[in-house]
């Protein structure tokens, strides 16, 4: 039987928590350790795990480990997906990297960054917003700061569109559908439209980064 609790990295076991056969028991102070470790594997020896960001880091893993009880107690719906907003260099790329890697037996999403869906659309048109209609698990990275797509002329708001797909697809099969970005509700809204910030809502459990979250790439 595998064990969720145990993660093999470079012929190194990482146990997380603990397994009885049927019950989880994760230990978020193990799973800090694992974080720094696989953090430190991807981004380099600069890498850190910061206290101050330990509060956000326990809601995201309640959200990801799928533990129902702090889920409810945080507001958080498990069946939706993650929107992590926050200022820029608060480390939110970073996280929603790493934290897909303590459970690798759930089905792992893909992060992109929302400018290259763009600049995809700009070369080739409107089939890339038909290949995010696709029941894969995506984060889009920097939601918001891309920009506006132009294919022949024509002006499209790239993600808010593929944000809609995405939308029918979590109603209708529920696929999950993750992001981060730098903006707030309004300034999302200002940019997509009442009709897509609506949808996004039901499409994601907002998490945020205090405004005051320092800048980890200084």
């Amino acid at each position: 039987m595998v064990n969720p609790c145990k993660i093999v990295e470079e012929h190194k076991t990482y146990d997380i928590g603990t397994f009885d056969g049927k019950e989880v028991m994760y230990d978020f102070e193990k799973i800090l350790i694992y974080l720094d470790v696989k953090g430190k594997m991807c981004f380099g020896n600069g890498f850190k795990i910061y206290e101050e960001d330990h509060p956000i880091i326990l809601k995201l893993c309640h959200y990801f480990i799928k533990d129902k009880e702090n889920c409810e107690k945080n507001e958080i719906d498990p069946n939706k997906g993650i929107l992590l907003s926050g200022p820029v260099g608060c480390g939110k790329t970073s996280l929603m990297i790493l934290l897909k890697n303590i459970v690798p037996l759930q089905k792992p999403y893909i992060l992109i960054p929302s400018r290259n869906i763009v600049f995809g659309f700009n070369h080739i048109g409107y089939k890339t917003i038909e290949d995010y209609g696709c029941r894969q698990f995506f984060c889009f990275d920097d939601l918001g700061v891309e920009p506006i797509g132009r294919h022949y002329g024509k002006d499209c708001n790239v993600m808010g569109e593929i944000l809609l797909s995405r939308h029918e697809l979590f109603i209708n099969h529920h696929i999950k559908t993750h992001g981060t970005t730098n903006l707030n509700a309004e300034e999302l809204e200002d940019l997509y439209g009442n009709r897509v910030r609506s949808r996004m809502r039901e499409l994601f459990n907002l998490v945020a980064f205090d405004q005051d979250t320092s800048d980890k790439r200084k």
